[in-house]
């Protein structure tokens, strides 16, 4: 695999790297573990988050001794400079380093730029002249406000949702960022787990964007031997592979819950980020687990929606939720009773 430079930044990487997310469901053994064996595999970008419980604990634990191997990102959902300085000062105590490559403004609502009354730009171009940040970057998941901040010019890296369930409109996002030199990293690379076991097809599919960094995340041996030996044995998109994502695109493309999380919590209590997309997972996945006694009365909550619509005013997708839950409901109810539900 082809190592890529994330835009004009001076990070080079493998199209290859680590999501630390799901490294705080794990201890700290064996994080260290999955996180050493990443940089001993090949792997030398790692993203986390302030937001992300102790992933960057577990980070700084696992690779202190490794800093000049790899390129650490991290994220702040600041917005405020006290908040700011804060959350920078405890992720590089955490992270045990005095400076991150790569510092990111997570999950935007808008663009923070110079002279906008907040103060938060000024803030990052204050750390990067101290040197506790190289590079500044943002992330978001509504595609409005992504490409307002690569027509901004102010950062140096986007990250976003992308996949090969994304539609025109990211794709020109994607290629918009070329244009103007900055990187690409993609979230989301498995669409929130429905495209689970179709590594080789995802693999192909992000390769065949020079200027994209997927990031995928890892919380398991089987995972990441997965993905590393990508890195000896790329896959390339073939006739099969490409049939492949013709049927996923057929069967998933528009309406569906990424599981993101971001509308929870619901004051019912209802679990949105998976009720949501049940009838998705019981097409595509072994439906054992999800028809216990639990998520019966999980999904049955749904029957308690107020249609407060709480949760589609923070949804970055812009869905009607309610209706989606609604609908899972019915689909749900249809595998209890035995009946196939269908695409």
């Amino acid at each position: 695999m082809e190592h890529i430079r994330l835009g004009n930044t001076t990070i080079t990487t493998p199209q290859n790297a680590f999501g630390v997310l799901p490294i705080q469901r794990v201890s700290f053994d064996q994080a260290r573990s999955l996180l050493r064996q990443a940089v001993e595999g090949g792997m030398t970008f790692f993203d986390t988050a302030r937001s992300y419980s102790d992933s960057e604990e577990k980070m700084g634990y696992a690779l202190h001794d490794l800093r000049d191997r790899i390129f650490i990102a991290t994220k702040t959902q600041a917005t405020t400079p006290e908040g700011f300085w804060a959350d920078l000062e405890t992720s590089l105590t955490n992270l045990r380093t005095d400076y991150v490559d790569l510092y990111q403004l997570h999950n935007v609502d808008k663009v923070y730029a110079p002279g906008d009354g907040t103060g938060l730009y000024e803030c990052l171009l204050e750390a990067k002249a101290q040197g506790k940040i190289r590079h500044i970057g943002v992330t978001a998941h509504k595609i409005a406000v992504a490409e307002e901040a690569v027509e901004s010019g102010l950062y140096e890296t986007l990250q976003f949702p992308f996949n090969y369930l994304s539609g025109p409109r990211e794709e020109a996002l994607v290629k918009r960022c070329a244009e103007k030199g900055m990187g690409f990293i993609a979230m989301k690379g498995l669409a929130g787990g429905l495209l689970g076991g179709r590594s080789r097809a995802i693999m192909a599919h992000m390769l065949q964007y020079p200027n994209v960094v997927p990031i995928w995340g890892i919380q398991r041996q089987e995972e990441l031997d997965e993905w590393l030996s990508y890195l000896d044995h790329t896959p390339f998109m073939t006739p099969e592979l490409q049939e492949q994502i013709d049927l996923d695109r057929a069967q998933l493309q528009g309406d569906f819950c990424r599981s993101c999380g971001y509308c929870m919590p619901c004051p019912q209590g209802i679990a949105i980020n998976q009720a949501a997309r049940m009838g998705l997972l019981l097409r595509r996945m072994p439906s054992d687990g999800w028809l216990t006694p639990k998520w019966q009365a999980e999904m049955e909550k749904i029957t308690t929606c107020t249609e407060c619509r709480a949760c589609a005013a923070k949804c970055p997708y812009e869905l009607d939720i309610p209706a989606l839950l609604r609908a899972n409901l019915d689909d749900y109810r249809k595998v209890l009773s035995g009946e196939r539900i269908v695409s």
